[in-house]
C-alpha cells in the first residue's frame, strides 16, 4: 500500500508576477497545505506522513527533470534538473526514494544536477538543496507548521505585510545582493548553502568542500565538460542558446549539435555581436540579435519576480525579449567564469612598458573584502547620498548608515567567516563567498521559468573539478586548453576582449587602442547602462515625481525601483 496519493492536473495558469514553475510545501498534512494554497494551482500534490508538497512544472515527466515518486518507504519530489548516478536508468525521485537513508546524505551526494529534493522515508521528512544552492528555498514558521517553497512573492502575500529586515534591505541597496540566509523580510528565511530543512531544524551538508589535488586539470576539464553537456543533450523541442562572444556558451555548441537558434544581447554593429554571429555560423545555427532598448533595463514585472528580492534585476538581460526567443529548450554558460576561470580571484600583475599585465599567478597575500567589495556591486559614488535620496520612497524605513563602505565590508567579512570550514585558503574563500551568494543566478531563474532550461556548469563532475583544482589553475588559459581538446574549432573566433592567445599581447592592444587616434577601443561585452537609462528616459518612467532619486547612478536607481516591487 502506497503512502499518500499524487493528484495530476492540467497545467494551471500562473498569476501575473507569479512563477510558472513552483514547489510549495508544508511539514504537515493536506489540510495544513490547503490552509494556504489551492490544490488547483499545481500539477501534482503529494502527501506523506510528515510533509505535503505541491508541484507546478510543465516539464514534469520529462526525463531527468522534475519527478514525483511514492512507495512503501514514503514519498519524494525532485524539482528542477537531476541525473541519477552512473548508468542507472530511473527518474530521479524514484531513485532517491529508494536509496535515501535517514541520517545519511550519501544518496543526495550522488544525485547530480540543479535541484531541490523533498524526501520522506519512514515518516522522517527532509528538504535539501543541491550542493551549490542553485535554487533558493524559502521557509517560515509564522504560518503555523513550517512552510517552504521556491517563490518568495508567494510568501510575501501569505505573510500579509511582513516587516522588512533592515540589514537585508541595506545590503540590497548598497551591494545589489542580500547575503547569507536572509531575505528582505524578518519572518522569511532561506535554506542555507549546501543545506537542508527539517520539521523543526535547519542544517548544512559537507558536499561542497575544497580539496585541491594535482593533475592535468585542462584534460580533466575537457572530459567533464563533454560529459556534462552530453548528459543534457536529449531534451525535446527546438533548442536555443544564449550565445556571447566569450569562451563559455560556445562550449555547448560543440557538445550539443541540435542547437538551431542562438541569441546575443548587444548592438547589431558591436564587436560582441560580430564574433557571436561568426560562432553561430561556424556551427550552422541561426543567430538573432537582441538589440538594447528600453526593455533591456525596464519591463520590471517580467524581471523583478525572478530576483526573489535577493538580487538586483540588472542581470536578467534577456528578460524583456521572450517574444523573440523561439526555443523550447534553452542553454547558457552561466557560472563558467566563477567555477572554472577564477574570475573573482585576486590575480597578480606586473608593469610592462607602462601597461599592467595580469599574470597567471595569484597574489601572495590576498585581501578578499577589499578585492570583492567593488567587483560585487558596491558603488561609492552614490552610496554616501543614497539614504537621503530615496527616503521618500520608503517612509518609516531607517536607511541611514554612518559609513556604507564599512557596513558592506563587515557584511562580506561575516560571509567569509560563515564559509571558513569549507575552504583551505583565502583564495578559495573568495570564490566560495561569491558562490554562496551568486549575484547572477536569477539570469537562469527567468530562463528556467519560461523554457526547459539546462544548467551545465552545475554538473556534479564540474563542481568536483572546481573543488579539486588548485585556485592557481582555475583561469582563462586552463579553460582555453580544455576547449581546444574538446573541439579545435572552438577558439577559431576569439573573444573581442582577448583577440590574442598571449595575454601580454591582449594588454598591449588594449593600451594601443586607448592611445592611438582613429583606432576604436575594445568594446565592453554588455551595453552601457548609464547611456541606455538616459536614452530611454527611465527616470520619467520609474520616478516621475521623485526628483531627489534622479541624482543617483543608474544602477542604484534600478535597485531602488526593484525594492519598491517587494516593499510596496
Amino acid at each position: 500500500m502506497m503512502r499518500g496519493q499524487a493528484t495530476r492536473r492540467a497545467a494551471p495558469e500562473a498569476e501575473r508576477g507569479r512563477m510558472n514553475k513552483e514547489l510549495f510545501g508544508v511539514f504537515g498534512d493536506r489540510d495544513a497545505f490547503t490552509a494556504h494554497r489551492d490544490e488547483s494551482e499545481f500539477h501534482t500534490v503529494v502527501e506523506g506522513e510528515a510533509v505535503t508538497v505541491g508541484v507546478r512544472d510543465p516539464a514534469l515527466g520529462v526525463d531527468d527533470r522534475t519527478a514525483v515518486a511514492e512507495s512503501e518507504r514514503g514519498v519524494c519530489v525532485v524539482w528542477g534538473e537531476a541525473f541519477t548516478p552512473g548508468a542507472v536508468e530511473a527518474d530521479p525521485a524514484a531513485w532517491l526514494l529508494e536509496n535515501h537513508v535517514v541520517g545519511n546524505d550519501e544518496a543526495l551526494d550522488r544525485l547530480n544536477g540543479s535541484y531541490l529534493a523533498v524526501v520522506e522515508v519512514d515518516g522522517d521528512a527532509l528538504v535539501a538543496t543541491d550542493p551549490l544552492r542553485s535554487w533558493e528555498c524559502f521557509y517560515t514558521d509564522a504560518l503555523g507548521p513550517r512552510t517552504f517553497g521556491t517563490d518568495a512573492s508567494v510568501f510575501r502575500g501569505l505573510l500579509g505585510d511582513p516587516a522588512p529586515d533592515r540589514t537585508a534591505v541595506l545590503e540590497f541597496l548598497h551591494l545589489g545582493t542580500v547575503l547569507g540566509e536572509r531575505t528582505l523580510f524578518e519572518s522569511l528565511e532561506r535554506v542555507p548553502f549546501d543545506g537542508y530543512l527539517r520539521t523543526a531544524s535547519v542544517g548544512k551538508f559537507d558536499r561542497f568542500v575544497y580539496d585541491p589535488q594535482p593533475g592535468d586539470h585542462a584534460a580533466v576539464l575537457a572530459d567533464r565538460l563533454d560529459r556534462a553537456i552530453d548528459r543534457r543533450a536529449g531534451y525535446p523541442g527546438r533548442k536555443g542558446l544564449l550565445l556571447s562572444a566569450g569562451q563559455d556558451s560556445r562550449t555547448i555548441l560543440a557538445g550539443e549539435p541540435d542547437i538551431t537558434e542562438c541569441y546575443t544581447v548587444g548592438a547589431p554593429d558591436s564587436q560582441e555581436v560580430a564574433v557571436a554571429r561568426r560562432i553561430a555560423d561556424q556551427f550552422d545555427a541561426d543567430h538573432t540579435v537582441l538589440a538594447p532598448a528600453a526593455r533591456y533595463l525596464g519591463d520590471v514585472d517580467c524581471k523583478v519576480p525572478y530576483t526573489q528580492g535577493l538580487r538586483e534585476s540588472l542581470h536578467v538581460h534577456h528578460g524583456g525579449y521572450d517574444d523573440e526567443l523561439e526555443a523550447d529548450t534553452m542553454y547558457h554558460g552561466l557560472l563558467y567564469d566563477t567555477l572554472l576561470k577564477g574570475y573573482f580571484l585576486e590575480w597578480d600583475s606586473k608593469s610592462v612598458l607602462g601597461v599592467e599585465v595580469p599574470q597567471r599567478q595569484l597574489v601572495d597575500d590576498p585581501q578578499p573584502v577589499a578585492e570583492l567589495i567593488d567587483t560585487l556591486g558596491f558603488m561609492p559614488e552614490g552610496s554616501d547620498r543614497l539614504a537621503d535620496r530615496i527616503a521618500g520612497l520608503f517612509p518609516g524605513l531607517d536607511l541611514d548608515l554612518e559609513d556604507p563602505r564599512a557596513f558592506i565590508a563587515d557584511r562580506l567579512q561575516a560571509e567569509l567567516a560563515a564559509g571558513r570550514s569549507r575552504v583551505d585558503s583565502a583564495h578559495n574563500a573568495m570564490d566560495l563567498l561569491v558562490l554562496r551568494n551568486q549575484p547572477v543566478t536569477h539570469f537562469r531563474t527567468q530562463l528556467a521559468d519560461n523554457y526547459l532550461e539546462s544548467f551545465v556548469a552545475i554538473d556534479r563532475e564540474l563542481l568536483q573539478w572546481h573543488l579539486e583544482t588548485p585556485p592557481e589553475h582555475r583561469h582563462y588559459g586552463t579553460v582555453a586548453d580544455a576547449l581546444a581538446m574538446m573541439d579545435d574549432r572552438l577558439l577559431e573566433h576569439r573573444p573581442p576582449g582577448r583577440p590574442h592567445r598571449i595575454e601580454l599581447l591582449n594588454q598591449i592592444e588594449r593600451f594601443a587602442r586607448r592611445k592611438l587616434p582613429l583606432v576604436g577601443p575594445i568594446e565592453p561585452a554588455w551595453p552601457d547602462r548609464e547611456t541606455l537609462y538616459e536614452e530611454h528616459d527611465l527616470d520619467e518612467k520609474f520616478f516621475p515625481d521623485d526628483w531627489a532619486v534622479r541624482d543617483l547612478p543608474a544602477r542604484q536607481k534600478l535597485r531602488a525601483n526593484d525594492l519598491r516591487w517587494w516593499l510596496p
